[in-house]
């Protein structure tokens, strides 16, 4: 994707100002409420007209200014996913998934229907009402009306924020196979960084009505390090879970890392907190904690008060944050050898692969 932008829009109290180029095609929009999230994808929806400016899509001009270009929003080949799904109540499941194919002219037609409720494992759902549906059930279906339209890039504003935490993450997965299948471009905004993470590869800063800057999503989560209060966590795709009777023993790459037997038995992302991580100079002789792995550390973060430390684990990579005294006192640099420790416990689940 390469989506340039430079426009303005002045409204009554809010002045908008952008000028980006995004070329990633898993792109987040990322700032806190008031910063001009929303504004940025109605400009590039066509829902709203800037002041001045240009947007080109792939070379494609959907705005000019100066040209006096400005495409409908059914011309713009760009699709939106609102917060809330705006579903049509008197279609059913079906109709709802084929409203936007069955406007497009069938050399346009480019993604198989069944191939997609295979893969949002709707199925069983398309004969029924929307009124009927679950608040995750809803979600799959905009998101799959929207794909169907077959746009060039899909806008997702604050897709998960009307969601409970437990359907959030039964949705990301859904979320994240879709884009992977049909390799379409994806601007996804949200106010929160795990969302991010798990969505996005680049994401751009917006703030006080301004983009800011971009930058790579980990590197966001990173420069916020100690900032965060309940601090960095670590995202972790596990797979062929063991069970080790109270326990269940997963891979990590080239590791094995112990959980509590308590959740589902299958793969998934887990979510391991940086301060949940103890390092040691040398392995403990006798621990509680299940989990104890030989690294490498690459690099540390400084923060206002705690310290981050990046670790090579067999070519994994882990965030540990400890205060600075324990850095001092264990002699930590780049290249030292230490044990990380921590419990099963830590290891919680975040969602299962489907």
């Amino acid at each position: 994707m390469l989506l340039e932008v430079a426009v303005e829009k002045r409204f009554e109290a809010f002045q908008f100002k952008a000028d980006f180029t995004l070329r990633s095609d898993k792109c987040g929009v990322f700032g806190p409420s008031g910063s001009g999230k929303s504004t940025l994808m109605h400009l590039l929806a066509g829902l709203l007209q800037p002041d001045k400016g240009v947007v080109r899509l792939n070379g494609r001009v959907l705005f000019d200014q100066k040209q006096k270009i400005n495409l409908l929003p059914e011309e713009r080949q760009v699709g939106v996913v609102f917060q809330h799904c705006c579903l049509f109540p008197h279609l059913n499941v079906r109709q709802n998934l084929f409203y936007g194919r069955n406007r497009l002219p069938r050399l346009q037609r480019n993604i198989s229907p069944d191939q997609l409720i295979r893969v949002l494992q709707l199925d069983e759902l398309l004969e029924r009402s929307v009124h009927r549906l679950s608040g995750g059930e809803r979600q799959r279906v905009a998101l799959g009306r929207t794909v169907l339209a077959c746009p060039q890039l899909i806008l997702l504003d604050e897709p998960l924020s009307g969601l409970d935490r437990a359907l959030k993450y039964q949705i990301i997965p859904y979320l994240r196979n879709v884009f992977a299948e049909f390799s379409i471009p994806l601007l996804f905004i949200s106010h929160s960084l795990q969302e991010l993470r798990l969505m996005t590869e680049e994401v751009l800063i917006m703030r006080d009505g301004q983009a800011e800057k971009t930058m790579l999503t980990e590197d966001l989560a990173r420069v916020n390090l100690g900032s965060i209060e309940q601090g960095y966590s670590n995202l972790l795709q596990l797979d062929r879970p063991q069970e080790m009777g109270n326990l269940r023993r997963y891979q990590w790459g080239k590791v094995f890392l112990i959980g509590l037997n308590s959740d589902e038995q299958t793969a998934g992302q887990f979510v391991l907190g940086a301060r949940d991580i103890l390092l040691f100079k040398k392995h403990p002789e006798a621990a509680s904690a299940r989990n104890m792995l030989a690294c490498t550390v690459r690099r540390l973060y400084q923060t206002d008060w705690l310290a981050g430390v990046e670790l090579d684990c067999q070519g994994n990579t882990l965030i540990a944050e400890i205060v600075p005294q324990s850095v001092e006192e264990l002699e930590i640099s780049p290249g030292s050898e230490v044990i990380a420790v921590f419990k099963a416990s830590a290891l919680r689940r975040l969602y299962s692969s489907l």
